[in-house]
């Protein structure tokens, strides 16, 4: 089982969702203030285990309804994903990927983990 992070920034306070072996496999925008930060993990706890996922790296990709799971490739030709809610926002982002599959595994960990993580908050 992971978990869910919360911790302070420079700008605000964000979480990461990890997994068992300690990796971070999403991660949130910086918010202003820990109860928005808490009700993005409850939308990721929500959304995560039923988005579909719209690959963007195919021409003439099918578009997916909200929640989904977005993949794209960034500027320096990785992988990537972003979950989005129902209101077209992103909850989580993730990091770069070198191939395919192991973005499409990042987004099954999301779903896995998501549903049942504990929520650790780190203390400065």
């Amino acid at each position: 089982m992971g978990k869910f992070i919360i911790k302070n920034t420079n700008t605000g306070i964000k979480f990461d969702l990890k997994a068992n072996n300690g990796e971070v496999i999403a991660t949130s925008e910086v918010y202003k203030a820990e109860a928005s930060c808490r009700k993005g993990i409850a939308s990721v706890i929500r959304n995560a285990p039923i988005a579909p996922v719209e690959d963007q790296t195919v021409e003439g990709f099918e578009k997916q309804k909200h929640p989904k799971f977005e993949v794209y490739t960034d500027k320096a030709g990785e992988f990537r994903f972003r979950l989005k809610a129902r209101n077209g926002e992103i909850i989580a982002t993730s990091e770069g990927y070198k191939s395919m599959p192991s973005c499409l595994n990042g987004i099954d960990s999301v779903k896995r983990n998501a549903v049942d993580s504990p929520i650790v908050k780190l203390e400065d």
